[in-house]
């Protein structure tokens, strides 16, 4: 069994884990990339924010044709942000500051740049090259219709045609090939993966699309309609296990099995937290302890910003997550989705009933029109954002932050054309604009060269003008910064979390309310009137009280009486 460092087996239950966008977060050599050593330098500032681990998106060789998602191999260091010496020496500064590391795999699916579909092309129909991977005869006299009419998810046909009659199936972008996981060698060289990692000193696993590897592509395939129908039926609750031939089957918790065996050879286990978009009461079976022992709860990510449904939301998770043995994870931004600052600004994040209703139609028209209709309100969406994470912080379970929301940063939607980056913009004509508004380089100076994430070419997407008001130097002296109130609340949750359970308090329409064990008390308020404070010392508050009341779009902890 191999020892890692930090002994505690459960270390991640109630971790604050911080999402590293690599590229983006810190260009150590000018290049307008961000880099591994830039990230090691950035170490200091991390182990000041005051979080228990990171989570690296993907840093492997690739094309970016799907910003890093798109690997070409998966036990190396893309040579635009680092070598494996610049990885040892990152780990060693984060385990100097008593930081874990978790970092992203992509099992679903590989570069088309990798060795072994690069083996594919060359190789005939039928060979052992080809089955590691899904091809499939095209259909028409000449073959050369696709196999099915189904759709990716990054818009146009799901298959790309291979010049012999035969055609290989692509749920995202064409450069980005599905495995078969039904194949002994894909299984195998995972497992090394996972090893490969873990002998470097990471600590766990993100598992990208973790719903998708178990396939059943037995014919005849069924049409888009059939699947899209099927797809709306796997997402509520109470549905049927095994009724998409593509997402949440049951026979991908065979592989898990494998990886949590893996995960068990060293001490403590290796951790893994599933990315996977399923039915809530499907969740609990990725998190299983007989599994990756972890999945994302993306519900209130797509809540609105209403009281019942961050309720609602609260109460299912932890229920959820009580019944696996697994804990809560709370996310509100990620590297996918318009930054919750933003999203809260917006005129439709206060309807009723919006939460997985219109969550992306209307992130949507934000987007297609460059942030011009509708407008976000810029001050309003960052107090109910601060509220909001305040008042996430203070749950029971594993907190997940995304790089820049500690600084308030919103989205950036007016990026130009020819700037763009995300596949799903080139593959839909521009009638989705895609995902890099999130993924701009994050402010480290009010001014200067790329405000400070890197000295010499200009950052990979350009950063607008306005991104120096948001720098890491404009906010650190500030004490009521955003930056500040996170400093502030994720040294409280490490003095003061307990277990992992919540009280409510009261049942107010517009206000949640809720006591921890240890004598401490969360209170939110919506968009009510203001509320009397309970009795108690005020530890931190996401924005300024009133008299001893609680505004609304404002959340406040308080050690109780």
């Amino acid at each position: 069994m191999t020892k890692t460092y930090g002994a505690d087996p459960n270390w991640w239950r109630q971790a604050c884990v911080y999402q590293i966008y690599p590229r983006s977060f810190a260009d150590a050599n000018g290049d307008g990339i961000g880099d591994l050593q830039g990230i090691t330098e950035k170490v200091p500032y991390l182990h000041q924010l005051g979080v228990d681990a990171v989570w690296l998106s993907p840093f492997y060789p690739s094309a970016l044709k799907d910003g890093g998602y798109d690997v070409a191999d998966y036990r190396d260091v893309d040579p635009k942000i680092g070598t494996l010496a610049d990885f040892d020496a990152m780990m060693t500064a984060f385990k100097a500051a008593g930081i874990k590391v978790i970092v992203d795999i992509v099992p679903n699916h590989s570069s088309d740049d990798h060795v072994w579909f690069q083996e594919a092309l060359r190789s005939p129909k039928g060979s052992p090259a080809r089955d590691r991977y899904i091809f499939r005869d095209g259909l028409g006299p000449n073959k050369d219709q696709p196999p099915s009419d189904w759709v990716c998810i990054f818009g146009g046909s799901a298959w790309e045609p291979v010049g012999d009659g035969q055609w290989y199936l692509h749920l995202f972008d064409t450069s980005q090939p599905d495995f078969n996981w039904h194949h002994p060698e894909v299984r195998a060289d995972f497992l090394t993966t996972l090893r490969f990692w873990a002998d470097r000193g990471v600590s766990g696993f993100r598992v990208d699309v973790a719903h998708g590897l178990a396939k059943d592509m037995s014919e005849p395939l069924k049409s888009q309609e059939e699947m899209h129908t099927l797809f709306l039926e796997t997402i509520e609750n109470g549905a049927r296990p095994n009724i998409h031939p593509l997402w949440d089957r049951d026979e991908v918790h065979e592989i898990y099995r494998e990886w949590r065996k893996v995960f068990d050879e060293y001490d403590p286990p290796l951790t893994a937290v599933a990315e996977a978009w399923v039915a809530s009461d499907r969740k609990h079976i990725y998190a299983s302890p007989e599994g990756l022992g972890q999945s994302f709860s993306f519900d209130m990510l797509m809540c609105n910003f209403r009281r019942d449904e961050f309720r609602d939301t609260i109460e299912a998770s932890l229920r959820d997550a009580s019944g696996s043995g697994s804990s809560t994870t709370w996310v509100f931004s990620n590297h996918d989705v318009v930054r919750h600052a933003t999203r809260y600004g917006l005129p439709k994040a206060v309807e009723k009933g919006g939460s997985h209703g219109n969550f992306a139609s209307f992130c949507k028209d934000y987007l297609v029109s460059r942030g011009k209709d509708p407008v976000c309100d810029v001050e309003l969406g960052l107090r109910r954002a601060r509220a909001a994470t305040l008042m996430m912080l203070a749950l029971p379970g594993s907190a997940y932050l995304y790089q820049g929301e500690e600084l308030g940063l919103p989205e950036v939607a007016d990026i130009a054309d020819e700037d763009r980056q995300d596949p799903t913009f080139f593959r839909n004509n521009g009638e989705e604009m895609g995902r890099d508004g999130c993924r701009v380089p994050i402010p480290w100076t009010k001014t200067g060269k790329n405000f400070g994430f890197g000295g010499g070419k200009t950052a990979h997407i350009p950063m607008p003008e306005w991104m120096g008001e948001f720098a890491v130097e404009a906010e650190d002296p500030d004490a009521a910064s955003t930056l500040n109130l996170y400093r502030r609340a994720l040294g409280l949750r490490r003095e003061l979390q307990t277990d992992e359970t919540l009280e409510w308090v009261n049942d107010e329409p517009e206000v949640l309310h809720f006591k921890r064990n240890g004598g401490w008390e969360v209170v939110m308020n919506f968009d009510g009137p203001e509320y009397e404070l309970p009795k108690g010392e005020v530890l931190v508050a996401s924005g300024k009280l009133v008299g001893g009341k609680v505004p609304k779009n404002t959340a406040v902890w308080l050690k109780s009486a």
